[in-house]
């Protein structure tokens, strides 16, 4: 089924949202003894949206409620998920703490100190606020401990980079708009840098950027490295490299498939099919120089090296590692790139070191 244009798609609310709205309604059930019929938050761009409650508790100095995550159009992994905060008396002004299904922070590098409850630090400013605001309401000292929980969190957080982040035990509440654009890049980008963030705190002296899950497994073997220093790059070399010039790293491996690492050494640097394509003249070009047979009536890239044979891959290689060293302007000592077919054999294996 062809995807809609960006226009016709819905959009959604993040965790952070979520966990907000939650919590402000659980503030006004422990503080009135009712809890509202839809609650509305001010997101940090001024948007006003409401949420339905899908869970209601009280008990003996506290109160709970929980919305279901909307995430409109986009295929977030947390769609459908249940956000909860619980509200209870106690402590000095609003104390945020990790329930069920929402991580601890285990490395340094991220913007919560370890230790700390994966909140991040906007969705913190939302529910403190939010709590604020309810208690100017009802006339009473925000002396409150907050609870969040997604029941399942700890399974879902399986599908997304927490692990390798050193997040542990669940779900990230994340979110600096509220909003989730549909198929929106920033959310990937923003967490491949967090992994370089991640990276460079933990002294990580190598990292490599990976344009899938076999190419990962590829790369992580050949070069035994740490779970920490696996970047999923993607489709978007562009927002790994740019960010690596600004804070870069001493060894940057590459590792992807031969056909979107040609694209990427002719000067893509957006690697997904509908946003860049590979000039097979070009390619077919190159072989000929190399004197090698020309596959100019090739479908594939993995087709034209098996025609002209492995010295295309080579030189495929070789071009995208200049292509990088070039972006990343000499900030990165050390450069390599794998290229690999889809059974994960390398094709092509290129170093800043050799010629």
């Amino acid at each position: 089924m062809a995807r809609r244009p960006k226009a016709d798609l819905r959009k959604g609310w993040t965790t952070g949202a979520c966990a907000t709205a939650a919590a402000s309604a659980a503030a006004e059930a422990l503080w009135s003894g009712r809890f509202p019929e839809c609650v509305q938050i001010v997101l940090p761009r001024g948007e006003t949206p409401e949420f339905a409650l899908s869970h209601r508790a009280v008990g003996d100095g506290w109160a709970e409620a929980g919305v279901i995550k909307d995430a409109g159009d986009d295929p977030d992994v947390t769609h459908g998920a249940l956000i909860m905060a619980r509200v209870e008396r106690g402590g000095a002004g609003v104390t945020l703490t990790a329930g069920e299904g929402v991580g601890t922070v285990t490395r340094p590098g991220l913007p919560i100190a370890v230790g700390e409850p994966a909140i991040n630090p906007v969705p913190r400013r939302m529910i403190e606020t939010a709590i604020r605001n309810a208690a100017e309401r009802f006339g009473v000292v925000p002396d409150v401990r907050v609870t969040l929980s997604v029941p399942g969190g700890q399974d879902i957080a399986e599908r997304t980079w927490n692990p390798r982040l050193g997040i542990l035990g669940g779900l990230s509440i994340l979110g600096t708009t509220g909003i989730v654009r549909p198929y929106s890049c920033s959310a990937w980008i923003a967490s491949i840098h967090s992994g370089i963030d991640v990276a460079r705190a933990s002294g990580v002296d190598h990292v490599a950027g990976c344009t899938g899950q076999t190419s990962s497994r590829v790369v992580q073997d050949y070069y035994r490295l740490p779970d920490h220093a696996m970047l999923d790059m993607g489709d978007f070399s562009g927002g790994l490299l740019k960010y690596l010039r600004k804070h870069p790293l001493p060894w940057l491996t590459i590792g992807g498939g031969i056909g979107k690492l040609t694209k990427l050494a002719q000067g893509a640097s957006d690697l997904h099919s509908s946003r860049s394509t590979v000039d097979f003249d070009r390619l077919a070009r190159q072989a000929r120089s190399l004197g090698l047979e020309d596959p100019r009536h090739a479908n594939t890239v993995l087709e034209a090296v098996e025609i002209a044979g492995s010295r295309l891959a080579e030189a495929v290689a070789r071009d995208a590692r200049d292509r990088v060293v070039d972006i990343l302007g000499g900030q990165v000592a050390r450069v390599d790139v794998v290229a690999i077919d889809r059974a994960g054999n390398i094709l092509g294996h290129a170093d800043s070191g050799s010629s």
